[in-house]
């Protein structure tokens, strides 16, 4: 694999500062909080060469980020001063959170980034319609709401065998990622393995120091949507981002952040959105069962930040956004809309949500343009540097 540029010495010095400082705000944090996950969800530092700064209460790791921000701007690549110092707003703006607190509408903007506002309504008008044009080619009849229901009906894997297909679709998706991305830094033995779990705010998660992919399992799962969970979770998407992560970092080739991974933060769309762009990446759309569910999985982000909306800065009922939520949803059933509530109800994950409305489609646009020919040099860019969505442009 191909770097793109050795990152220089003052970056990797500036890496490990905000390493051991990004600790030193998520043991404030765990310590005033009952967020058990904290803001540093994964630290792949398993040794624990890097301890966390001992800060005397949020107003010193506040004054620590400015000096990290100021020291940013004189980083000599361009796209590490640019993530560098986004890192830095969203923690500052993390810490005004916990001291004073911060207006939804600000959280979504200074802890990831993008526009404070629910995905706009012409744009899931439009995936509907889309939706609806390629589900009445493949034969489907009825409205939306009807189509949705038989074609789920048609993709839809009992219970009983849900995990022994996501088991297939990871091996065929390590296949896929070795032979079209990249050769994985590990042996098949120590990927993913799939653990059925029930009444979790999520549809599927990580747990990649257990090597566990802990699957929901009360929303009614489809093969493609199965085949979705694979990449994401899996290959090329969250495992291969630690995976590569951490050996990165250990040859020296990324700095010390990269083995952190940080909530409601600058580099939570992009962390999202690879692994969402994961079928694109392997060229797996093999059928149009797949580009409903690659539409759908667009169109489920929207309605997802639409309820966060309502919930948090409209200030409607829990139930009131259930109800929405659930005449809005197509597929997954009462489970998908009872995991989608409850994650929306975390006040320190409500805004993350927005990730996955924007993830997808920024690192999409980018492996698109780099083209085939510049993907060796690209995907250390990609995986062994955290980004912004801003910072990811600036690949050349």
């Amino acid at each position: 694999m191909k770097t793109t540029s050795v990152l220089s010495k003052e970056t990797l010095a500036l890496g490990q500062r905000a390493m051991t400082a990004l600790l030193g705000v998520d043991a404030l944090y765990r310590k005033e909080s009952a967020d058990g996950d904290g803001l540093a969800v994964v630290n792949l530092d398993l040794e624990r060469r890097y301890a966390p700064d001992s800060f005397s209460g949020y107003a010193d790791a506040a004054r620590c980020f400015e000096e990290l921000r100021t020291d940013a701007r004189r980083l000599p690549e361009a796209d590490r001063r640019i993530y560098f110092d986004a890192l830095c707003h969203s923690t500052l703006a993390f810490i005004t959170w916990r001291r004073t607190g911060l207006p939804f509408v600000e959280q979504i903007r200074d802890f990831l980034h993008v526009a404070a506002e629910p995905a706009p309504a012409d744009e899931l008008a439009g995936l509907q319609n889309e939706m609806g044009a390629l589900l009445s080619r493949m034969g489907y009849t009825g409205d939306l709401r009807s189509q949705c229901a038989a074609w789920e009906e048609k993709n839809r894997v009992p219970a009983e065998q849900v995990p022994a297909v996501l088991e297939g679709l990871l091996d065929e998706a390590w296949r896929r990622t070795e032979e079209r991305v990249i050769r994985i830094p590990r042996p098949k033995s120590d990927g993913m393995h799939v653990v059925p779990v029930s009444g979790v705010p999520f549809n599927a998660r990580c747990n990649y120091l257990s090597r566990r992919i802990e699957l929901n399992v009360d929303p009614v799962l489809t093969r493609p949507g199965l085949k979705h969970l694979a990449v994401h979770e899996g290959y090329p998407g969250h495992y291969l981002q630690f995976t590569l992560r951490s050996t990165m970092a250990e040859s020296g080739e990324a700095s010390a952040d990269v083995l952190l991974s940080i909530v409601n933060s600058a580099s939570s769309s992009i962390f999202e959105g690879i692994g969402d762009s994961g079928i694109t990446m392997l060229d797996w759309m093999e059928s149009d069962d797949d580009r409903v569910q690659a539409l759908m999985n667009v169109y489920r982000a929207g309605i997802g930040t639409e309820a966060a909306w309502r919930f948090h800065a409209l200030g409607w009922p829990a139930q009131k956004v259930a109800d929405a939520l659930a005449e809005r949803s197509l597929v997954g059933g009462d489970g998908w809309v009872a995991n989608r509530v409850k994650f929306i109800q975390s006040p320190s994950r409500a805004v993350l949500i927005w990730s996955y409305w924007w993830g997808e489609r920024v690192v999409t646009k980018a492996w698109s343009r780099v083209g085939a020919y510049r993907r060796d040099t690209f995907l250390p860019f990609l995986y062994g540097r955290m980004h912004s969505n801003a910072s990811i442009e600036l690949f050349e």
